[in-house]
């Protein structure tokens, strides 16, 4: 029956992650049956998964990145796109959050907004820090036209309230024309980055900030795991690496070597 369910998975393979939400529920509806005494084991329990991109938490965007992602803005006319790349980088939101967040929610210090996204049964109160950045950023964002009503910090062209999917589809057209991508550092594989991949932006920026592991996972509702991760691949590395140079630098310093063949003139 494993090997059953394992085909029936991969025969959906081309929505890997439809089949792995129709594993999910078979799994529970099977669990059901196993409390209850319908079935001896549940052969869903242990089956992995298809989609391999959901956790991106080690993903992010950097800043030639976001250098780019601005100068295809700037190119395309494009400004209200940008102005939504930014606030990701700078409040670690998610899409639906980034585009529905008010000024009613936007405090002196601080940005509270309760999260669309339903989690373990509730909607998560997200506290975001304000920092130098984003309060320039903020204030721009304020001059920019908008309709009258329109509460919304981002808005679109038209001084209206961006939808999520109208948000998502223009910032993926800039995306792909400035050729943003993530390397698989293990197969090589490059896959386009997402505005999601900003959420790892923001942790990165909290880090470097001094913020520790455990008040990142709450700001960002990930796990001291995720975070662990972001560290160590984006920050305690590039701080090795620096301390490295500097060392090599001292040391050419304090014992020059000449490089250049004696005879040379």
């Amino acid at each position: 029956m494993v090997a059953k369910v394992i085909a029936w998975r991969d025969s959906r393979s081309n929505t890997p992650r439809g089949a792995d939400i129709g594993v999910t529920v078979l799994r529970a509806l099977l669990e059901f049956g196993r409390l209850r005494g319908k079935v001896a084991i549940n052969v869903a329990d242990g089956i992995p998964k298809l989609y391999r991109n959901g956790a991106r938490a080690e993903i992010i965007w950097l800043e030639d990145d976001m250098a780019r992602f601005r100068e295809a803005c700037d190119e395309l006319g494009a400004e209200h796109i940008a102005d939504g790349m930014r606030l990701a980088a700078l409040t670690g939101l998610r899409r639906a959050d980034l585009v529905s967040l008010k000024w009613s929610e936007v405090f002196e210090s601080f940005i509270k907004k309760k999260a669309a996204k339903i989690s373990r049964g509730k909607r998560r109160l997200a506290t975001i820090p304000r920092v130098p950045a984003l309060d320039d950023l903020l204030d721009e964002l304020r001059q920019r036209f908008r309709q009258p009503g329109v509460d919304t910090v981002l808005v679109n062209s038209r001084g209206l309230p961006w939808s999520g999917d109208g948000f998502g589809t223009s910032f993926n057209r800039i995306r792909d024309h400035a050729k943003i991508l993530h390397v698989d550092p293990e197969t090589g594989k490059a896959t386009a980055k997402h505005v999601h991949d900003l959420r790892g932006t923001f942790c990165t920026a909290l880090i470097k900030a001094g913020v520790s592991d455990e008040e990142t996972a709450d700001i960002m509702g990930w796990s001291r795991e995720q975070v662990s991760g972001i560290r160590k691949t984006y920050v305690d590395q590039s701080a090795v690496i620096v301390a490295i140079g500097e060392r090599i630098r001292q040391a050419a310093v304090n014992q020059p070597v000449n490089l250049l063949p004696d005879d040379f003139d």
